[in-house]
């Protein structure tokens, strides 16, 4: 059995998460423990206790996804590591994956994430924006209903192609309002704001870009061992000087997660798709963009458990 790695991004964090993997498996025990240690922040408790609020903020939410993704892939490497042919990861589950490729090691990869959620954070106050998700079909093209927001209000363009019917859209704030007007009269069922401090993956995350590159430049990172998929073109990456390239321009690109499934879906037709985090957000879309491909949850101990029990089949 083929496998392929999905990690979730900001969004699926919630309190309890990973508490019950630590006290069953001691190889996710040292990942959080070993996470706080290098942040020198209680990240395992946020993860374990919440409160909800602390963990949601972007700072917060990026490490302890990434923690919780880590702690994952520890307990269940050994035993389907030899089975694992690429994998993706949403936003910041990008660089989970690519943790699991073994291209980043996981005291490098908790700091640079702890540094990407405060760069996005710092360039949200910045340059204050929103972020709202657009369900349903539209009748115009969402990239024609973006730009026509931007001329009425003020910039505002398409961040995440998640599902077809499920767009996400990022930029000031007039702007993201004016679209979800338009894009309403368009056909779309509904408009939504979402809970977030910035208009991420837009053009106003540009000033979190060079930091970004800094902290990558000085972190180990080698080549992956099974290809990881991108998010800002949906190709397979094989290479680090590749990888740090697409993760920089993944901050300002949009997160084209239809495309990438689609990809994916090609390549590995018979492979199970195996979402590693919380929750079931990632294959939910995967159900909506490649029906046809098996998918598994991976989220916590009995996950874990009837994961390894299917693969030993």
């Amino acid at each position: 059995m083929d496998i392929v790695l999905l990690f979730p991004g900001q969004g699926s964090q919630k309190p309890g998460m990973g508490k019950d993997l630590a006290e069953a498996f001691a190889e996710a025990r040292s990942v959080f423990e070993r996470a706080d240690e290098v942040l020198g922040i209680p990240i395992s408790r946020l993860c374990f206790e919440g409160p909800a609020e602390e963990l949601t903020l972007t700072h917060n939410a990026q490490p302890a996804l990434l923690a919780h993704g880590a702690a994952l892939w520890a307990v269940a490497r050994e035993r389907i590591a030899s089975r694992v042919r690429a994998a993706a990861g949403h936003s910041l589950g990008e660089f989970t994956a690519y943790h699991a490729a073994s291209a980043l090691p996981l005291d490098g990869v908790l700091r640079v994430v702890r540094r990407r959620g405060e760069l996005m954070y710092e360039a949200g106050v910045e340059q204050p924006g929103a972020m709202a998700a657009i369900l349903g079909d539209l009748r115009d093209p969402i990239e024609d209903v973006c730009a026509r927001a931007t001329n009425d209000a003020g910039l505002v363009v398409p961040a995440n192609y998640n599902a077809p019917g499920q767009i996400v859209i990022s930029g000031t704030v007039a702007g993201v309002e004016r679209a979800m007007e338009l894009a309403k009269e368009a056909g779309a069922k509904r408009a939504m704001r979402l809970n977030v401090s910035g208009a991420f993956h837009s053009p106003l995350m540009q000033s979190s870009q060079s930091g970004l590159t800094e902290i990558l430049a000085v972190t180990p990172m080698v080549d992956p061992c099974f290809p990881v998929y991108a998010n800002v073109d949906g190709a397979p990456v094989t290479t680090a000087s590749t990888a740090r390239e697409r993760l920089v321009r993944q901050l300002t690109s949009p997160v084209r997660w239809t495309e990438e499934l689609q990809a994916l879906a090609r390549d590995f037709p018979n492979a199970l798709f195996v979402e590693m985090g919380p929750g079931t957000v990632l294959a939910g879309l995967v159900r909506k963009i490649a029906p046809s491909v098996k998918t598994a949850a991976c989220g916590t101990v009995a996950e874990v458990e009837r994961l390894l029990g299917l693969v030993a089949s």
